[in-house]
Formats: C-alpha cells, structure tokens, sequence
C-alpha cells in the first residue's frame, strides 16, 4: 500500500484475517452474524440474523454457561470479554473452536447487554494441558475462583439428595468438565450407588453392591481416603486389570475418583470420568479435591435434612387421625403443614372424635412452642382430649378436665421454661340437625362459608388457654349449620404467616373462601394452604417455601345440601344468607359482635349508606331490649334475592311483654329515639307479639323504596 492511499473498508480486512463480526442484543433475543462469522458457526455463508436459541444450538452447552458469566465479569471490570467457543454439528460433534472478542455494554434502563465481537477460528489445545486452562477466561486461577463460589452456592441451597446430585451434574468446571458422574455410598461392607449422570439408567448394576476389598478405584479410595486420578485407558487397566472390563464399555478416557469425607470419616466416593485425556495437573486436582469436599457436605446435610423429614412424617402419620369415612351427610377435609425449622415439628393438631351420642366431635388446637416437646404435649392433650369425649362429656366438660390435665402435666416442677399452655377448639357436631356446639379455649373463633360465597366469623364464648388456670369455665357456644354451608377451623398458623397479624391474615384467607368455586372441599383446603406458601410449598422449593414460619392446622366441615356441598359439581348459589346471634344480658359486648355480622352479611350490598343505617338500626334494637327487658334478645338478619334487586330483614326477638310505641323525645331527652330511626330509615317495619315475648323488625331493600 503506498503512502496517501485510503485504508480497505474493515470488513474487507476482517475477511482477509478469516475473522467473522457479530452482534449481539439481549434485550431482543437477537444475534445478527456477517457472512464469514456464520461460516464459523456452520452455516451458509451469508450475513443472517438468528435467535439465541439458533445460535446456542451451534455452540457446546458449557461453553454457552461460561459465556454469560464472563459478559457479567467484563461489564463489571469496564474490559474485554474474550470467550474460546466450541462450535459443534447436528450430532453434536465438535467441528472446530473460535475465538470471539467483544466489548459488552449494559443498558440499566432496559437491564439487557448490547456487544459487537470478532470471531476468529484457532488451534484447539490438548484437553488437560495447561494450555487449556487459556480456553475461556485468559485467566485460569480468576475462573476457578469464580466456578467454586458458584458450585459452593448452589451446593449449599440443596435440600436433598437429588437436588445435590442434579447440582453436581450441572457444574461446569473450567477449562475441563467431565462426562460421567457417580455417587458412591457405603452399607456396612458393600459399596451402593447414590446417583449417577452421564450414563443410562440400569449401567450402575454391576457397580452396585460392590465388596470394599473389590480392585475398584471408587472402593479403594473409600478403604484409603486418598483420591485415584487415571490420566488414561491404560494406566486404568494397568491398576485395576480386574474391574477394568467394567469400565471400558463407557469408552471413557480419563478419570477422578475422590473421597467424600466429613468429619474425618470418609461416607463415599465422587467419580468424575472425561471422553478426553486429562492431565490432572495441581489446579484441577485442586479444583476437584474443593468440589468433592463441598459435595461430600452438601450430601451430609442432605442426608440429615432427610432423616429428619422421615422422622417429622412419622411423628405426623403417628399424632394426625385419619378421616376415615368421615361424617355422614357431611363433607370434611384437613391439612397439616409443619413449620419450616428443626424437625418441622411443632403442637399444632386436629382430630375427629365419633361419640357416645352418635354425633361427631372436631378438634383444633395448638400447643405453645415448635420443639419435640411441644409435639410430645400435643399428643399427651390430644389422648387426654379423645378420653374425655368417648366418656359422654359436653363440650365446657371435656375442655375443663383437659386444661386440669395440662395443667398438671406441665406444672409438675419449679423450671418455669417447661411452662406451657394450649390454644383448643373444641366442635361438637350434630349431623341430623346441623346443630353445632362449641367451646374455645383462647383460640381463633370459627368461621362459616355460606353456599352463596359469603364468609363470617362466628363469634364463640371462650375462656382461657388450656394449662393456666386448673379451674377455668369455658362457656359453650350453639350453631346451626345450614345446609350447603362450610365450617372452617384453622389454627392462626394459616392466618398470620407472612407478616401477616389478624386482621390482615383474615382478611386474605377470606378473599380464597369467597373466590373459590369449586364444590370440593379438598381443593378448597389445598387453595387455603397454597395463598399462604404458593402451590404445595410445604413439599417443593418455591419462592414461598421458607415462609413456613408457624404450623398450620385447618379442619373445613361442609353440611351437604344445596349449594356447595361436596361432590355437588357444579356450584349453585342460592339466593338467600342468614345469621342468627344471641344477645345475653350478661354479654352487651354481643352488641358489637351482632354490628360486625351484619357487615359481613352486606359485604357486597350496593349501597353504603344503607349498611350503616342497618347497622344502627341493629345496635338500637339490640340495646333496647337489653336497657328495658330482663330478657335476652335473638337477631335474625336474612337477605333473600338477586344481586342489585336484594332485600333485607333484620328481627330482634326477646322475652319482654311490653310492646314498643313510636314516641316524640323532647330534644334533651336521652332515649326514645329507637322507633323514630327505624321508621326514617327502614322501608318497612313493625312489631309483633310472639306469644311470650314480642319481635321488631325492619325491611331494606336495595333497589329503595318499594
């Protein structure tokens, strides 16, 4: 080229050098190659723009793992990303190796890599030399550092054995990665097979079972605890002529056998084969010796995670009932999910217990603490519990001589650490009727599901937890379960996980109540776990797996009939929700309580204003009877019809003789006032004797006036 001429065009240099340009956008999936790059990469040469998966499909799958890592390292350290491809066939043979060049930018906004590269073809290095340890980083110490924290973490977060075996198979170690992979374990005198990769399924048979005193690499590392590397076929058959007629049939080159050591004691042995030769220099026996001490750990702590999952499972299987044939004209379902620590072990519990009478009872409850103490309290309760019931007790009776039991059970010494108490809800279940009676010892209150969707807390008589006062009353509590309708019974395990407290817990799981449409209970019961965990967290990893941070206990109980009983298909809606409250003397705070089950009853009512009025329609009348009786009041609130054309009638009945009359309170005056309001805001009203006793009620409908 003489002086003063211009300079060929790049691409036209690149050409002359064989040397391909590239460029890739993450942000779209596209790789765009000019005519001599898609040459290298085994295609037609012509400039062509493929998708990653087309352009992955061209490379070696580990070479394709090394290349995002080293993108990330460069962009990181402001240098060039330099990468040695092996390029293979359809049949997946290596054809050729090149060398790209890149300098990777990162868009933060788009959170995608841009590069544009050079891709040139080069000698391939003997497999195991040193000069391969320049194959993809340039630096080969910087990319073991970089593969062992890798292979140390997701080592670590493996929670069983396959996850440990599925691990160790994915790892691509730099500059060599093997073919094959076993997993050897000792039984006593016998060498067994944990797991293998690389070879077909039913090839570990001849290695299984194997005598220690066997000429095998894998068992004389586990009677030495000195690793064995065999460069070659040879060296191989030299060292074990027994054995190596096992091995030849895998038409591997060289291999790693390593021991599995912890605590000193060596628990098995790591095979690493290669269809290569390698050399085994000192790094990658360094590599492999690190590898095989993180697997030997990840294996142990797999190992004891298992152990004591069969434990838990055991303990579980032995304290939880089975439901059996459950009830008859009932549908019932019920889950137990341990916490997420020690041995997932903890005092949650239910039970059904079939009883004199011939009705049922359920049991919810929780003992205090997440240890195998509180699980061994659990059943000592829950055998305490069964015995009480079976002898004919009413439910106040049963759960007072189980707190006297727990209490005497947990204050047998002056150690106020072994001080424990008990959560317990105890249901008493009439099938014929529908009839349910309850008595709670300082647990959650149930709640009813009604056919049509709508869900209310029904708020139950209750005394103290189980174990703190021998001499507690608990009061009990009577339901009707109407037909169609759901009982729940939880533990606050399903309501609080999350960060969750009461309040917003509740108002979550009542969120799955109302939105579930199937008719079967057990999917219910699978839809209330899973919007605490996600999908079956509590037997797969997930996102949500380690927020079990309290065990979960839940008892769904269905009166079959119109609507949603079980195994009804397809869900009705019957277009009529009841309520029915006691108001004793002795309980004004009921009041409240009868407020809230309005609310819940109008919870999708269309218009505001009309809730509030009934809901001080209802605390007048309810108040009445309570200031002017000696009675108690009964509150029956009914809403019947179709959405947006609905109506409410709301009765208070009580004991009282006297008949109400509209009055005209003079403006200090301090009561009065009740019939005044219900006729300014109901659409109708009245009063009616009832023989002994008198009811009020009231009308609203939705649509206004009418």
């Amino acid at each position: 080229m003489r002086t003063g001429e211009p300079l060929p065009a790049v691409g036209d240099v690149l050409a002359a050098l064989a040397t391909g340009l590239w460029h890739w956008d993450t942000a779209s999936g596209l790789v765009t190659v000019d005519a001599e790059a898609a040459r290298l990469l085994g295609l037609p040469a012509e400039q062509v723009t493929l998708t990653e998966a087309q352009v992955r499909a061209r490379l070696h799958p580990v070479d394709w793992n090394e290349i995002t890592g080293v993108v990330q390292l460069a962009v990181a350290e402001g240098t060039l990303a330099e990468v040695r491809i092996r390029i293979m066939d359809e049949r997946g043979r290596i054809v050729r190796v090149v060398r790209s060049r890149s300098k990777p930018a990162f868009d933060p906004v788009k959170r995608a890599y841009e590069l544009t590269g050079t891709l040139q073809e080069v000698a391939e290095p003997a497999p195991g030399t040193p000069a391969a340890h320049n194959a993809i980083t340039g630096d080969w110490r910087r990319s073991r550092e970089a593969f062992l924290l890798d292979a140390g973490r997701a080592l670590a977060e493996a929670r069983s054995t396959a996850e440990v075996l599925r691990v160790a198979a994915g790892l691509s170690m730099p500059g060599f990665s093997p073919d094959g992979l076993a997993v050897f374990g000792v039984e006593g005198d016998r060498l067994t097979i944990i797991g293998h990769h690389g070879q077909q399924p039913g090839d570990e048979g001849p290695f299984a079972q194997m005598a220690l005193t066997t000429d095998y690499p894998a068992a004389e590392v586990v009677r030495t605890g000195r690793a064995v590397y065999l460069s070659s076929p040879e060296q191989y058959k030299e060292r074990y002529p027994l054995t190596w007629p096992l091995a030849q049939r895998f038409n591997r080159q060289s291999w790693a056998f390593l021991p599995l050591t912890v605590s000193g004691r060596t628990m098995g042995a790591w095979m690493a084969a290669f269809t290569y030769p390698v050399a085994f220099t000192p790094d990658e026996r360094s590599v492999l010796t690190t590898v095989a001490r993180m697997l030997a750990q990840a294996l142990s702590r797999a190992g004891a995670a298992e152990t004591e999952r069969e434990l838990t499972d055991g303990l579980q299987r032995s304290m939880l009932p089975s439901l059996g044939e459950g009830i008859p004209g009932m549908g019932i379902a019920a889950r137990y999910v341990p916490t997420g620590g020690g041995l997932q072990v903890g005092g949650d519990w239910y039970d059904m217990i079939p009883l004199p009478s011939g009705r049922f009872a359920l049991v919810i409850g929780d003992v205090q603490g997440h240890d195998v103490r509180a699980a061994g309290l659990m059943g000592q309760l829950r055998i305490a519990l069964r015995a009480y019931a079976a002898e004919g007790h009413r439910p106040d009776a049963v759960l007072s001589r189980a707190s006297r039991f727990f209490y005497g059970i947990t204050h047998g010494d002056d150690d106020l650490a072994a001080l424990r108490f008990a959560t317990c809800l105890y249901v008493e279940v009439d099938p014929a009727t529908g009839t349910v009676e309850t008595a709670r010892a300082g647990h959650l209150d149930p709640a009813v599901r009604m056919p049509d969707g709508t869900v209310m807390l029904r708020a139950t008589a209750g005394g103290l937890p189980l174990g703190i006062d021998p001499d507690s009353d608990y009061p009990t509590t009577r339901l009707a379960l109407e037909p169609g309708e759901t009982l729940l019974l939880c533990t606050d395990g399903l309501v609080e996980t999350g960060g969750h407290d009461l309040d917003s817990g509740w108002r979550r799981i009542r969120a799955v109540l109302e939105d579930h449409r199937s008719s079967d209970l057990e999917e219910l019961a699978d839809a209330l776990v899973g919007a605490v965990h996600g999908p079956s967290s509590h037997h797969t990893t997930g996102p949500l797996a380690d927020r079990r941070e309290d065990d979960i206990a839940l008892l769904l109980l269905c009166r079959q009939g119109e609507g949603r009983g079980p195994g009804g298909g397809v869900a009705v809606r019957p277009r009529v929700r009841r309520t029915m409250l006691t108001v004793a003397q002795a309980e004004p705070e009921q009041v409240a309580t009868g407020r809230q089950q309005l609310r819940d009853l109008l919870h999708d009512w269309s218009s505001p204003d009309q809730v509030d009025s009934a809901v001080l329609l209802v605390s007048e009348m309810l108040t009445n009877v309570l200031v002017h009786t000696d009675a108690d009041a009964l509150l029956v609130a009914e809403v019947t019809g179709e959405p947006g054309a609905r109506r409410l009638r709301v009765e208070v009945t009580d004991a009282g003789d006297d008949l109400p009359h509209v009055r005209r309170p003079g403006e200090l005056a301090s009561s009065g006032r009740g019939l005044v309001l219900i006729e300014l805001l109901a659409h109708s009203w009245g009063v009616a004797p009832r023989g002994e006793g008198k009811s009020i009620w009231f009308e609203l409908s939705e649509q206004g006036q009418g």
